[in-house]
C-alpha cells in the first residue's frame, strides 16, 4: 500500500537515482547492495511502478523513478526539519521568537545580531515589529512579544527585567533654510520655542500625560521617524534625531546641528537602549541567545566608532 512507504525506502530510492547505481547508494546509506535492490523492488511493488531499467550494467531512473525521488528529497527535507523543531522543543527552545524594535536602535547591530541568530538557530521563527515610545514596550507587558529593546526608560515598570545594550547621542537638528539653522549660535530656549518642533508620538497609551524633550508651545507629532526625518529635511520644524541616524546628513549638508545655550539640551541628549522582558514571562533559550548577540554587537559598534 502506498500509505505504508517509509522514510527509509525513500532515502534508498533518492540515494539510488542521485549516486547512479545500487552500490553506490547502499555505500552512501550504509546498506548492501542487495538490500538496496531489494528496497526497490519493493517500492516498486506497492506504488505499481516501474522505478528503474535494469537492462543495462547500471539501473537508469525512468521518468517515474526521477520524479518520485525529487518528492522524496522534499519529504526527506521536511521530516529532517520536523525532527529537528521535535529536538529542539525538547530542548527548550522556544519555535518563534517575536521582538519589539525601537525605530531608533541602530539598524547595522540589529541584522548583524539578527544574522548571527538565524545561523544558530536556524529552525527558529523570528517575529520583529518596530515601534517607538511606549509601543515597544506595550507588546512585552500584553505578552504579545517576549522581548523588546526600548529606549523609553521613564516607561519601564517593575514587572520588566532590563539588559543596557548601548546609549547614542540625541542631536537637534534643522534644514540648512531653516529660521534656526541661520540663527546666531548658541540658540536660546525662547528661539526654539518659536518655532515648530517636530516630536515622536506614542501609538500605546504608556506615555499619557507626560512630555520627552518638549520644549517649543507648536508642536507636530509623528507616529514615525522616518517620516520625522523627512519633515526635518524638508524644513517643515526642528527636533532630535539619533546621531547616527542623521550622520550623513549633517556631513553633506541635508541637516544642520543646533548649537543651543547651555542648560537647553543637556538634558535629553543621551537615550540608553535596553533590552526587556517580562520577569514573570522570561524568554527561552533562543531570545536570551538573541538578548547576548545585541549586546555584544553593541559593543563591538561603540569600539568601532
Amino acid at each position: 500500500m502506498i500509505e505504508a512507504i517509509t522514510l527509509d525506502q525513500m532515502r534508498t530510492l533518492v540515494a539510488a537515482v542521485d549516486e547512479g547505481s545500487f552500490s553506490a547508494a547502499g555505500r552512501k546509506i550504509g546498506r548492501a547492495q542487495s538490500v538496496v535492490s531489494q528496497t526497490i523492488a519493493g517500492l516498486e511493488t506497492q506504488l505499481m511502478l516501474r522505478l528503474f531499467n535494469r537492462e543495462g550494467r547500471y539501473p537508469i531512473p525512468t521518468e517515474a523513478g526521477r520524479v518520485l525521488a525529487q518528492e522524496g528529497r522534499t519529504v526527506l527535507r521536511q521530516a529532517g526539519q520536523f525532527r529537528a523543531r521535535a529536538r529542539d522543543l525538547a530542548s527548550g527552545i522556544e519555535p518563534e521568537v517575536s521582538i519589539a524594535i525601537d525605530e531608533m536602535f541602530p539598524v547595522e547591530i540589529l541584522t548583524a545580531a539578527i544574522a548571527d541568530f538565524s545561523a544558530n538557530f536556524p529552525d527558529t521563527l523570528l517575529r520583529v515589529q518596530v515601534e517607538g515610545l511606549g509601543a515597544v514596550i506595550q507588546p512585552v507587558l500584553d505578552k504579545r512579544c517576549s522581548i523588546a529593546v526600548a529606549a523609553a526608560a521613564q516607561l519601564f515598570s517593575p514587572e520588566l527585567e532590563t539588559t543596557l545594550l548601548l546609549s547614542t547621542r540625541l542631536t537637534l537638528v534643522a534644514s540648512p533654510g531653516h529660521p534656526l539653522a541661520m540663527t546666531s549660535a548658541p540658540i536660546s530656549m525662547r528661539q526654539l520655542s518659536g518655532h515648530v518642533q517636530l516630536v515622536l508620538a506614542d501609538k500605546s497609551e504608556l506615555s499619557q500625560g507626560q512630555q520627552f524633550g518638549v520644549i517649543a508651545s507648536k508642536v507636530w507629532r509623528l507616529t514615525d521617524l522616518g517620516m520625522k526625518h523627512a519633515f526635518l529635511k524638508a524644513g517643515l520644524g526642528w527636533g532630535s534625531m539619533p546621531l547616527p541616524m542623521v550622520r550623513a546628513d549633517l556631513a553633506n549638508g541635508n541637516l544642520i546641528e543646533l548649537d543651543t545655550e547651555r542648560g537647553v539640551w543637556e538634558e535629553g541628549d543621551q537615550i540608553r537602549m535596553s533590552a526587556l522582558h517580562r520577569r514573570d514571562f522570561p524568554p527561552g533559550p533562543a531570545g536570551r541567545w538573541l538578548i547576548a548577540s545585541l549586546r555584544d554587537q553593541a559593543m563591538k559598534s561603540s569600539l568601532s566608532n
